[in-house]
């Protein structure tokens, strides 16, 4: 197998928690007069959360403001979503292969670190990663391909030699444009929705078929 490392997306890609996030954001920018759609709300569900307010409501609210809202709906995505947490069916199996075969492996999210310690602590799977990358630590979010580059540069693997595992376009579209292949999720899209995009090596509903 070529590959040297395993970056990870996070939601959607280890757990099903997107209509969490969804419904969190749906329900407040709502209540600030956005009047969108489930959707439309589904559509915009990507890149850092200042981003996403800011093209939602571009130049209404300070930076402040966003990171105030920011953790309202962080606050109210965990609490809704603690009773589901777990892993995708498979991954846990794949994650303790990895790291028994010596595959370095990454966490390459546009969450803030509050929601990647959230987690990988109420799962216990901190041991397997070797660099965990969230919204803090990149300047541009996906379709950015900074993330994965910096993934790939924490663990010391050329991009050829990475790949990711997404549940999103925008996502796939960042691993192509730094060079990765890609192994999609289809948890929260449909295979259509990735026409165009040159690099997806594989489609899967979770994680039980996967080897190598």
């Amino acid at each position: 197998m070529k590959y040297k490392a395993f970056l990870f997306d996070m939601n959607g890609t280890m757990i099903d928690d997107m209509p969490y996030h969804i419904q969190a954001w749906h329900r407040i920018l709502n209540e600030l007069g956005a009047g969108i759609s489930i959707e439309r709300m589904k559509e915009e569900c990507y890149g850092k959360n200042d981003e996403l307010l800011e093209r939602i409501f571009p130049g209404r609210f300070s930076p402040e403001e966003k990171k105030k809202m920011s953790w309202e709906k962080e606050k109210q995505y965990q609490d809704s979503f603690r009773p589901h947490l777990r892993l995708l069916d498979g991954l846990a199996e794949v994650l303790a292969k990895a790291k028994k075969d010596g595959i370095k492996m990454a966490i390459g999210s546009a969450a803030i670190m509050f929601n990647i310690d959230f987690v990988v602590d109420e799962l216990q799977i901190r041991k397997y990663f070797d660099a965990l990358i969230s919204a803090d630590e990149v300047r541009i979010s996906k379709p950015d391909p900074e993330t994965f580059l910096v993934c790939a540069e924490k663990l010391g693997v050329a991009p050829e030699n990475c790949l990711v595992f997404e549940d999103s376009p925008k996502g796939v579209e960042a691993a192509a444009r730094a060079g990765m292949d890609c192994a999609v999720i289809t948890s929260l899209h449909e295979k259509e929705d990735f026409d165009g995009i040159s690099n997806i090596v594989r489609f899967m509903k979770d994680y039980t078929a996967f080897s190598w």
